[in-house]
């Protein structure tokens, strides 16, 4: 469940923070340019990630002035003034001392914030960060002008299009719904000017002399084949942070909620609190929906390939118009059906019929399935029976028929919709019989 967003107010700026679980010590997670308090919930592995941080911590979450649903500032705040924030959002929660998580580009400002308010900060997490972007004679890790002026102009032209995925999350560049929720999150984040102008103040920053200053216990973070930036950029900050300890792990993605992200946690969970317990799967009430083509074999082999990707496009865009009107979560799109997720069963209903009817103008026809049971959620998707129950439901529609479960007609009794009983049937491999009905 999504924290209630609330804001704080430094002078004429109100700034959004989130709090959530009831642990011994509260984590401060300063993020990076890519933030939006609301939108990385939507993401089952972005959120995932932070509910693993509020299992051992009073976890508070803010999204910087100027990004997500901050007020946008009509300058970006230097590093001073951002440090005022972050002390203007603990007095409106109540944390008098705090551990600080900085991921990537919000290192720098939690590393000074360490260093400046030694007796508000606990502990300091600093994953696959830096302490100067640039390269020079003493630090040759950074960025020479060249790679300057390139990402500069790829966050001018192409932000907010996922451009930037192959170097931040390899592992999941070629998953198209990722891709989609990604570049979305970008443009959730900040607006290409704002992004731009951020980028270029961070060029300038450098706190290597902060570094000896810093003297909280201090864990630093890095993935050794991290294909966005060196492991030696946050070595360099652990051999510069007295009393610090730097821990390399293994993965080629830059962002912290993709790949293995449990890796990154235990590590978190055992230097905040001594003990690393590993992770617990989540488990998640939720309602599947499954859709098919009917007859897709046999259409691709009359239409031939380029006629049938177009039509197959089409039918893709129209099904997913359908999932963002009604707030399902597209899971995957395996050839010619699709598997989403709803947090409501009249949603997924009154979404799988709408498909049914926008679909049928391109003459094709789909059967559809839905189910609401307990899923388990995982970084590639989700699991458990009540998937594979949504999918042998799908199986038995007929085409243009949306079959739903006896537990999916009882909860949404009232809603308006109606069902006529298909009777009992064995469903593969799940036990006992299931009674279905038809929605119409």
């Amino acid at each position: 469940m999504t924290p209630e967003t609330r804001y704080a107010r430094n002078g004429d700026i109100h700034l959004a923070y989130q709090v959530m679980g009831d642990g011994p010590r509260d984590l401060v997670l300063v993020p990076g340019i890519y933030t939006h308090l609301e939108y990385q919930w939507e993401h089952p592995a972005f959120a995932r990630f932070l509910n693993r941080l509020a299992s051992f911590s009073r976890l508070i979450l803010f999204d910087p002035r100027g990004t997500g649903l901050s007020d946008r500032a009509p300058e970006l705040p230097i590093l001073e003034h951002q440090m005022d924030d972050v002390n203007v959002v603990l007095d409106a929660v109540g944390s008098a001392r705090a551990g600080f998580l900085g991921i990537s580009q919000g290192g720098p400002m939690a590393a000074l914030f360490a260093a400046t308010f030694p007796r508000r900060t606990s502990a300091l997490i600093l994953y696959a960060s830096y302490p100067v972007v640039r390269s020079d004679e003493d630090f040759p890790w950074g960025r020479d002008p060249g790679w300057l002026e390139e990402w500069g102009r790829v966050l001018d032209s192409e932000w907010g299009t996922g451009a930037l995925l192959d170097r931040l999350a390899p592992s999941l560049s070629e998953d198209g719904a990722f891709r989609r929720w990604w570049s979305r999150f970008e443009r959730y984040s900040s607006a290409p000017g704002n992004a731009l102008a951020y980028y270029h103040m961070n060029v300038q920053i450098d706190i290597r002399p902060v570094l000896p200053t810093i003297r909280v216990p201090a864990l630093l973070l890095h993935r050794k084949g991290d294909a966005f930036r060196e492991p030696a950029t946050t070595r360099y900050m652990a051999d510069h942070i007295p009393a610090s300890r730097y821990v390399e792990l293994p993965g080629d993605d830059h962002l912290h909620f993709v790949g293995d992200q449990d890796a990154i946690l235990d590590e978190i969970e055992e230097f905040l609190t001594g003990v690393r317990r590993g992770p617990e799967p989540e488990r998640v009430l939720t309602t599947v929906l499954f859709t098919d083509i009917v007859g897709s074999t046999e259409l691709a082999a009359r239409m031939g390939d380029r006629r049938w990707r177009e039509l197959l496009d089409h039918h893709h865009a129209l099904v997913r118009r359908e999932l963002e009107r009604y707030r399902g979560r597209e899971i995957d799109t395996a050839g010619d059906g699709f598997l989403a997720t709803f947090d409501g069963p009249a949603r997924a209903v009154r979404c799988a019929m709408d498909s049914v009817r926008e679909v049928a103008a391109l003459d094709l026809q789909i059967r559809a399935g839905v189910h609401t049971g307990e899923v388990e959620l995982a970084e590639d998707g989700i699991r458990g029976i009540a998937v594979h129950i949504g999918a042998r439901i799908a199986a038995l529609a007929e085409p243009g028929e949306v079959l739903v479960s006896r537990t999916v007609k009882d909860l949404v009794a009232g809603a308006g919709l109606v069902f006529d009983d298909r009777g009992e049937h064995a469903l593969k491999g799940i036990p006992d019989r299931w009674k279905l009905f038809e929605a119409r």
